[in-house]
């Protein structure tokens, strides 16, 4: 049997939104304890990746982005007995139903409109680390092309928290 493993990338420094988005809180609820709580529902364990949060530091250095939080959580799952990895950013707490069942249909696979929540493989953390040592342009939705990665659409727009405003929206 297959093991997933679930990582809430939490290690952006959150500029727009003026504090630490990730313990902002939403019904009660800080917006990683939401990431957290969903990715629960489909995961065997869930890791939270970024030093902000007191998580695992990205590979193979900070400062990279979501890039640097996927190649982190992409080693730990290899060295931890994981053969994919489900992730999110902690800046999307509701996604519609379907969503995540679609990713994990068929891996490697992302989001078309939030390349952070994806499903990978985790034999792909090299080919990821090689990737961010040569690429001039290190997004995540250039990397998932260059792994044949399959886009999927949402079946309805996202809620991502950039900004207080975002926040207050929901």
């Amino acid at each position: 049997m297959s093991r997933l493993l679930g990582a809430v990338l939490a290690g952006g420094l959150s500029s727009r939104f003026g504090s630490d988005k990730a313990q902002a809180m939403l019904g009660g609820q800080s917006l990683i304890d939401h990431a957290v709580a969903m990715l629960r529902h489909h995961a065997d364990d869930v890791i939270v990746v970024g030093a902000r949060a007191r998580g695992l530091s990205d590979l193979p250095r900070e400062g990279l982005g979501p890039l640097g939080g996927i190649a982190a959580a992409l080693d730990y799952a290899a060295t931890h007995g994981f053969r994919c990895v489900l992730t999110i950013g902690c800046d999307m707490p509701r996604l519609p139903e379907t969503l995540i069942p679609a990713l994990l249909e068929r891996g490697p696979a992302y989001c078309e409109d939030a390349p952070v929540l994806g499903h990978w493989s985790a034999a792909l953390g090299a080919h990821l680390l090689s990737h961010i040592e040569v690429a001039p342009n290190r997004s995540v939705r250039g990397w998932a092309r260059s792994v044949g990665a399959l886009p999927i659409m949402s079946p309805a727009p996202l809620a991502n928290v950039n900004t207080v405003e975002d926040l207050m929206a929901l």
